[in-house]
């Protein structure tokens, strides 16, 4: 457990510092960028994109000037004033940005974990049979298809021709934020295409995973012991097959709760969704250094720490891991 600490912290710190360098090494100067969208392409007063650097905040200084008050900063929980979003906040951006990404993106993976695991260790238990064909054909069909491609056959069908859900936005026109019953029902109305786009896309990868684990896992000796036994099969199937077969799930859900964030890129894209990833995706155009400095130090946090829960998770589920291994 220690171990796991120290290369945590190791890692993360590690994360912070190129997260400090790569945006300083990337080419153009976002004040100047600003300015242009003002005067067009042509010749730019140097005297103006000082004002604006100033403005802005810009880094001055040394690297290592500049890396101690990044991390000064870091500590405090500032990044500085966002440069798409002048002048609020980079924390203030992402308050508002974050829990639509949570919401949407959080319920969705675990649910697709969840079903597309169940799915799959029944379908291996009932190996051969009608409904592990059909599972099986159905989730090849699906992941043969790319996301967007889905997204936006779900967005002419459901939303264009039938009208059933909204196709763009996280809330409907002139309704502000908020805790009341008209914004919440607007909000979880236009989160439904989204949300169901993913689940189709998304279980067929978890019903892969868990089949074919689990059938490795029921040709064990351990699992024919059991049978000879005369052990229930519920048994067989929760305690000796899928609680054994689950282990490699654990790693991809808990990568994909990390990469939450990131991952939203294409999804919030294609229906405007206003949450984390149409935020990055701004942030990289726009060359908004303490932005993106701040959503991939979110980034990397939430990995690592998913990773650090899901080494825990499996000295829990499989106690070969808390022996380092040894199956006696």
């Amino acid at each position: 457990m220690a171990k796991r600490f120290v290369f945590l912290v190791f890692t993360l710190w590690i994360a912070v510092t190129l997260n400090f360098l790569i945006p300083r090494m990337m080419p153009g100067n976002p004040a100047e960028l600003m300015v242009r969208r003002i005067v067009g392409q042509g010749p730019v007063n140097p005297q103006l994109v000082h004002a604006v650097e100033i403005m802005l905040g810009l880094p001055v200084g040394s690297m290592a000037h500049q890396y101690v008050l990044y991390l000064g900063n870091m500590i405090h929980g500032s990044f500085g004033v966002s440069y798409t979003y002048f002048p609020y906040p980079v924390m203030q951006v992402i308050g508002q940005a974050l829990p639509w990404t949570l919401a949407l993106l959080g319920t969705t993976t675990i649910v697709t974990f969840v079903l597309g695991t169940a799915l799959g260790a029944f379908a291996a238990w009932r190996r051969g049979s009608w409904f592990d064909t059909a599972a099986t054909v159905t989730a090849n069909f699906t992941a043969t298809f790319p996301f967007f491609w889905i997204a936006l056959m779900a967005i002419y069908v459901l939303g264009f021709l039938l009208h059933w859900f909204p196709i763009n936005g996280g809330y409907g026109a002139g309704l502000t934020p908020g805790w009341n019953g008209t914004f919440l029902a607007s909000a979880l109305d236009h989160s439904i295409l989204p949300a169901l786009t993913i689940v189709v896309a998304g279980t067929g990868g978890w019903l892969f995973g868990m089949r074919n684990n689990m059938i490795h896992v029921l040709g064990e000796d351990y699992v024919r012991l059991a049978v000879a036994k005369g052990l229930g099969g519920h048994v067989i199937a929760l305690d000796y097959g899928a609680r054994n077969a689950i282990l490699p799930n654990i790693t991809g859900f808990a990568m994909s709760l990390g990469t939450l964030v990131g991952g939203s890129i294409l999804v919030e894209s294609v229906f405007g969704y206003p949450g984390m990833g149409y935020l990055l995706y701004n942030a990289v155009g726009d060359q908004d250094y303490p932005l993106m400095q701040a959503i991939f130090l979110l980034i990397t946090v939430g990995t690592l720490l998913a990773n650090f829960l899901a080494d825990l998770a499996y000295g829990v589920l499989d106690p070969r891991a808390r022996r380092g291994g040894e199956s006696s």
